[in-house]
C-alpha cells in the first residue's frame, strides 16, 4: 500500500442538510459531510462543524438541530446549501425548498428529501478545527414511497446522495453486495 498522508477521506462520506433556525426563527440548513451514527441507545446522530458556520452557533442557541438527507434528484440544491452562508441568504427561499417545523426539537427539516433525523442536542466535544454535535435522534421521518418491506427505508428508494472529500465530487448508490451479519458465516468456524 502507497501512504498518503493524514487525510480526511473515508468512503462513503454522507451528504446531510442539518437543519437549523436562528435567532430570529429564520429556518437555515448546511451541507454536512462529517457525520454519522455515532450510539445505538440513546440512538445518536454526530455532525462536525467549524465554529465560522452560522449553523454552530444556531445549534448552540437552540440545542436542537434536524438531518435531512438528500435524494440524488436534489444535488444542486444540496450543493447550494454548502457553498452560501445562511447569514447572508435565505436557502430555503433561493432553492424553493419547504422548511418544515418539527413537532418534537426546535429546528426546521426539508420536507421534499426522503429521510429525516429530528435531534436534541446532548454532548458536545471540542476537537480541533471541527466541534462535534451529538444529537439524540427523537424521530425519523422517511417519505412513504421510500419505505420498503418492514416499513423501514429502503436505500434503492431513497437514493442518497454520497460524497468523496477527496475530488469533491457527488456520488449515487451503487448495487447490493450481500446481506450483513449473514454473508461473514461462511466464513469456516463461525
Amino acid at each position: 500500500m502507497k501512504s498518503i498522508g493524514a487525510k480526511t477521506i473515508v468512503y462513503p462520506t454522507p451528504v446531510f442538510i442539518v437543519g437549523t433556525y436562528d435567532e430570529k426563527g429564520v429556518p437555515n440548513g448546511m451541507a454536512v459531510a462529517w457525520g454519522g451514527i455515532c450510539c445505538s441507545d440513546p440512538p445518536c446522530i454526530a455532525v462536525s462543524l467549524r465554529e465560522a458556520t452560522y449553523t454552530y452557533g444556531n445549534i448552540r442557541k437552540r440545542k436542537a438541530f434536524t438531518v435531512s438527507v438528500p435524494s440524488e434528484k436534489y444535488v444542486k440544491e444540496a450543493d447550494y446549501f454548502g457553498i452560501v452562508s445562511g447569514r447572508t441568504v435565505n436557502k430555503f427561499e433561493a432553492t424553493g425548498l419547504t422548511p418544515v417545523r418539527s413537532e418534537l426539537v426546535d429546528a426546521p427539516y426539508v420536507g421534499e428529501f426522503p429521510l429525516v433525523l429530528e435531534c436534541s442536542l446532548i454532548k458536545t466535544v471540542e476537537i480541533g478545527l471541527h466541534t462535534q454535535f451529538i444529537g439524540k435522534i427523537e424521530d425519523v421521518k422517511a417519505d412513504e414511497d421510500i419505505v420498503g418491506e418492514g416499513g423501514m427505508p429502503d436505500i434503492e428508494k431513497a437514493a442518497p446522495l454520497l460524497f468523496a472529500p477527496d475530488s469533491c465530487d457527488y456520488w449515487k448508490t451503487g448495487a447490493f453486495a450481500a446481506k450483513a451479519f449473514s454473508i461473514g458465516k461462511k466464513i469456516e468456524g463461525t
